[in-house]
């Protein structure tokens, strides 16, 4: 899949961006899969007197009309539990079409490609439906529905991960442009920078030269990969468009995933391919009893930043 070069180009420079990885055939269901689930959200809504007919009868109409109003789709879409505190009845959103994109050949090829055969499928990982800046609410601080501060990806682990070889996967589900809110970077760098939990974790101030950062612009279907000591962020929304994607992560079988209060689950093996999960029913009631077990117990938190630390004062 990658040639020498590209593996090379990784490796220094901490990031690849690649057109044309996933098609329509994994794509498709998944938009499918949403439009679906808002409808469920929409009608629930309606029926609560909080939203009235939508204003446009698409996907991205209904999906503003009810931010507009204060609903919130986020984590009833998202496929990941909360990093605050976890209920018994927290949505999630875990269906066949997500996981048919998390374990899609073409995309594990591209992670062997980079840390080998033995693939876990790690459990941060998170959709981000943006929609325009201009309709953010004022307090609006989510990471994963406004622009996203800069950060490393090891730096939102905790630290049992900081040998971990992982790689995250982003991928486009609409065209991301610098205009509507694509990812920016910096060279990976050899050593964790500090962080500080700022509005959301984020590099301390006067750790990034924001003045030298690329953006990554990526069509629908294409990938950003990223070492998890690359510097990224990304910039706002200033189209009148939603901007969508999600972020995958993936590590070496057996290494910690830096959240093991979450499930992972092994999405390649050559080396033991009975071990390889195939079945996303299952993959959701791991999810469903992970949120059982955080709904009763101490309260992890999901990084290992305090905010008096003397780079965060």
């Amino acid at each position: 899949m990658l040639t020498r070069d590209q593996i090379d180009e990784f490796q220094t420079r901490g990031y690849l961006v690649l057109d044309d990885v996933l098609d329509e055939g994994i794509l498709g269901p998944v938009r499918a899969e949403y439009e679906d689930l808002l409808n469920g959200l929409y009608a629930g809504w309606r029926a609560e007197g909080r939203v009235g007919a939508p204003v446009t009868a698409d996907f991205w109409g209904r999906l503003l009309t009810a931010y507009r109003a204060g609903c919130d789709w986020f984590q009833p879409m998202d496929i990941s539990l909360p990093g605050d505190r976890i209920a018994l009845d927290t949505p999630f959103h875990f269906g066949p079409a997500v996981f048919g994109m998390l374990t899609a050949p073409r995309l594990l090829d591209l992670v062997e490609d980079l840390i080998g055969p033995e693939i876990t499928s790690n459990p941060i990982q998170h959709v981000r439906i943006k929609p325009p800046s201009a309709d953010l609410h004022s307090d609006e601080i989510r990471a994963h529905v406004t622009a996203t501060d800069w950060h490393q990806d090891r730096g939102v682990t905790h630290e049992e991960a900081d040998e971990t070889e992982m790689v995250t996967v982003w991928i486009a589900m609409t065209d991301a442009t610098a205009e509507n809110g694509c990812l920016q970077v910096l060279p990976r760098t050899p050593a964790m920078l500090p962080h500080c939990p700022k509005v959301q974790t984020a590099i301390a101030d006067d750790f990034v030269d924001e003045a030298q950062a690329i953006p990554l612009p990526v069509a629908a279907g294409g990938v950003v990969i990223l070492h998890p000591m690359t510097p990224h962020s990304s910039l706002p929304n200033r189209t009148d468009g939603f901007r969508w994607s999600f972020d995958l992560r993936y590590n070496v079988t057996g290494q910690p995933t830096g959240r093991a209060h979450f499930p992972d689950f092994v999405a390649r093996s050559r080396a033991a391919p009975e071990t390889i999960l195939r079945d996303w029913r299952i993959w959701k009631k791991m999810w469903e009893k992970a949120r059982a077990r955080c709904a009763v117990a101490p309260h992890v938190a999901i990084h290992r930043w305090t905010s008096d630390a003397p780079y965060c004062a």
